[in-house]
């Protein structure tokens, strides 16, 4: 199946210069969502984990079906105070500025072996940031799946020489 034609490009959103590819066409395409969520489990079924990582706020839609199939407890990774309990927090580097992603202390233990999922790879700072909040917790990224890598800004690329196992289902360009 052909999923680039259910991905939107949508130029100068939500800025000027942006390229913005909307995955709302794909997931709202029922044979190409189940399509995809098949191609992620069928990767996740492959790499021994414990735990699945969604990372906010589209990261949450193919994670939560994943920990569902793999029968694995579903991480959230959110944004700054949005989660109630006692959390481990990470700061990152933005192209226009800083950011904050939380996780709850109780939700990652010592060992547990996670897979980290999100819809997009674009420079990597939000996929770098959850890698080292996960170590935060002294447990292990074993691999990062995403929909989308947008390859000429790098972002996989960067995981990967930190020795991270990557894999994505689309590429395009990120302009």
């Amino acid at each position: 199946m052909n999923l680039k034609k259910f991905v939107r490009s949508i130029p100068n959103y939500p800025k000027k210069g942006i390229l913005f590819r909307d995955i709302t066409s794909l997931i709202e395409d029922s044979n190409a969502f189940s399509y995809v969520l098949k191609k992620m489990h069928k990767i996740s079924e492959k790499i021994k984990h414990n735990k699945i990582v969604g990372i906010e706020s589209r990261g949450f839609i193919f994670a939560s079906a994943l920990a569902y199939l793999n029968k694995k407890p579903l991480v959230l990774i959110r944004k700054k105070n949005k989660l109630p309990g006692k959390k481990i927090s990470q700061k990152f580097n933005l192209e226009y500025g800083t950011d904050t992603i939380e996780v709850h202390k109780s939700s990652l233990n010592k060992n547990d072996k996670v897979i980290v999922i999100d819809d997009l790879i674009a420079t990597g700072g939000t996929a770098i940031a959850s890698a080292k909040l996960v170590e935060k917790c002294k447990a292990n990224v074993v691999a990062f799946i995403f929909l989308i890598d947008l390859y000429d800004l790098q972002g996989n690329r960067k995981l990967k020489s930190k020795n991270y196992k990557t894999f994505k289902l689309i590429d395009f360009p990120g302009h």
